[in-house]
């Protein structure tokens, strides 16, 4: 048994030392560097024949200046320009993502344009809705609801209707006239378009906290949680990527965007015991009801006494 254990060890060695002598001569270990002291080239790099060395995967050309709502942004400072890198190439080489994005964006945001315009807060906060939903009426794990995900108590808390049979978190008009009153009431209390785009992730509270423990009023020079820390900066990221698409490598002509089609408005005054049979004798489905009405959460609408809705519905 003990001459069994031997050669079997002996065995092991033998092995181990041909892996070796393989390893040093083989052709990865001498373009590496390891065997013929030649620098080592980075995997995100080749040789060409004339031993230059040119990028495999190319470096974005970023900008070196930024603003945001008319704010500047500091990318001269080394950890400021590193987070916005970040979130550039994270997004920039998600193609499918960003693309599906530029694609739907067609569809809605013209009218959030508009309504950003009538409550006089700037533009670039048409940005906070790509990042919070995807300009979907996605779910998060909070409970958080709708493109501008808002939780259920802020919701009514801006004027929002939520109960069982009714949502508009899910109305994506409603919801960014909801959005703007609480960017106004931010801005009222912090004064600086960024730190209230931030307050939109941590919430008034909780930025204003942190500002106090850390005696900076500057999100840029703040220690903040993960997600926080990245906010601005997915912005920004976003905001660049949209308005120079081109120069990412994002083509699309107009025939490539989704566009949402003529709607028309009917107003329900009494309530409606079956939608799907209130969508027939309508000349739709209960498919396209839900589709262009997503704040309609049950088969069924109760309307009460002096109340209204209005439900939007293809035009053809």
């Amino acid at each position: 048994m003990k001459n069994t254990h031997a050669y079997i060890l002996y065995g092991l060695v033998a092995v181990l030392f041909i892996l070796v002598l393989y390893y040093r001569n083989s052709p990865e270990a001498t373009s590496s560097g390891q065997r013929t002291g030649k620098p080592y080239t980075s995997p995100l790099t080749s040789r060409d024949k004339g031993g230059e060395t040119s990028p495999r995967v190319k470096l974005l050309d970023l900008p070196e200046k930024m603003e945001f709502a008319g704010e500047p942004v500091p990318l001269g400072k080394m950890d400021i320009k590193e987070r916005f890198e970040r979130e550039m190439y994270v997004n920039a080489f998600w193609e499918s993502n960003m693309l599906l994005m530029m694609k739907r964006s067609a569809k809605y945001l013209p009218t959030i344009e508009k309504i950003l315009a009538e409550y006089n807060i700037p533009e670039d906060f048409k940005y906070v809705a790509l990042i919070e939903s995807g300009l979907q009426n996605v779910v998060s794990p909070a409970g958080a609801r709708g493109f501008w995900q808002f939780m259920e108590g802020t919701a009514k808390d801006f004027g929002l209707e939520v109960t069982r049979e009714v949502d508009e978190r899910y109305d994506f008009e409603k919801a960014t006239h909801a959005a703007c009153k609480y960017l106004q009431q931010s801005y009222a209390k912090f004064g600086k378009w960024t730190s209230v785009a931030a307050s939109y992730n941590i919430g008034q509270t909780g930025l204003r906290r942190r500002m106090n423990d850390q005696q900076q009023p500057d999100y840029y020079e703040l220690l903040l949680n993960e997600e926080t820390g990245r906010y601005m900066f997915r912005i920004l990221a976003f905001k660049e990527i949209f308005e120079h698409p081109e120069k990412y490598g994002f083509v699309l002509d107009e025939k490539d965007y989704y566009h949402m089609p003529t709607l028309k408005t009917l107003v329900i005054k009494s309530s409606v015991k079956d939608l799907a049979e209130w969508a027939i004798k309508n000349g739709t489905n209960y498919k396209q009801l839900k589709i262009y009405n997503p704040w309609l959460r049950t088969p069924k609408l109760t309307v009460r006494r002096d109340r209204e809705y209005k439900i939007k519905l293809p035009a053809d």
